[in-house]
């Protein structure tokens, strides 16, 4: 229980989902938080420091590392778990659903590995978690921009991870892709839906091993590709979705 003793992490997304629970699982495995998240009165109740931040902004990012690097000397982790999902197919889709999905999702990445690599250089390194989707290795047909937008975090994090090494900077940045997890987001996914329970079952036998995902599920693959463990891994994608993907 500690795998991560001594580390520093800012984690993206942490008021709930897979965000607020990788945050309680990196606190019990001995990592001092940074909690962040656009929603502050969900950060209440985790463990270590809460911030504000809304990952489109570039000045709300650079606040952040100046926060965590004046409380805590340096930053060893960053999480990129937040991340927004609306739905709509090419014919449907608005121009404004589209920029505001790939605002979130690949631009608040984008801005996050920056700002992560540009204070781990000077701290002798560190690792990145980029949370993509089983959508960022295959495609759905009602999810045009959220395909789009996770697939870019896939790349976004080959290109990071080997410009790091290139570099030297002894940074690490892998992606995970998780299906479908028991989460507040997956929860509004079916409150929207016609006959929700038919969604539900839909999904189950979708997935090879026969059930929905959990946010503890993802929490776990994202504590190992944080850990010194996978020390020797990087730009690797690692999906977490009950076999859907292989199907």
């Amino acid at each position: 229980m500690a795998r991560l003793q001594g580390k520093i992490a800012l984690i993206t997304g942490a008021a709930s989902g897979i965000g607020r629970e990788t945050a309680l699982l990196f606190a019990a495995e001995g990592a001092a938080i940074m909690a962040s998240d656009v929603d502050e009165a969900g950060l209440a109740g985790l463990p270590g420091r809460a911030v504000k931040l809304d990952v489109t902004s570039e000045a709300d990012w650079q606040a952040a590392f100046v926060e965590a690097r004046a409380a805590f000397g340096r930053v060893d982790i960053l999480v990129n778990a937040a991340g927004i999902a609306i739905g709509g197919a090419i014919e449907n889709a608005t121009l404004a659903d589209w920029r505001r999905t790939m605002a979130v999702n690949a631009e608040g990445t984008f801005l996050g590995c920056r700002e992560a690599v540009r204070s781990m250089r000077e701290s002798g390194g560190g690792a990145i978690v980029n949370i993509s989707s089983a959508a960022g290795l295959v495609g759905d047909p009602k999810l045009a921009a959220y395909c789009a937008s996770k697939g870019a975090v896939r790349l976004l994090t080959k290109s990071v991870a080997l410009h790091c090494a290139r570099a030297g900077y002894r940074i690490r940045c892998n992606s995970v892709h998780p299906s479908f997890a028991e989460t507040p987001m997956l929860e509004r996914m079916f409150a929207r839906a016609s006959d929700p329970e038919k969604l539900r079952a839909g999904l189950i036998r979708a997935t090879p091993l026969g059930r929905l995902g959990s946010a503890g599920d993802v929490a776990g693959a994202i504590l190992y590709l944080a850990s010194d463990e996978a020390a020797f891994i990087t730009g690797a994608e690692l999906a977490v979705d009950g076999g859907l993907t292989a199907a």
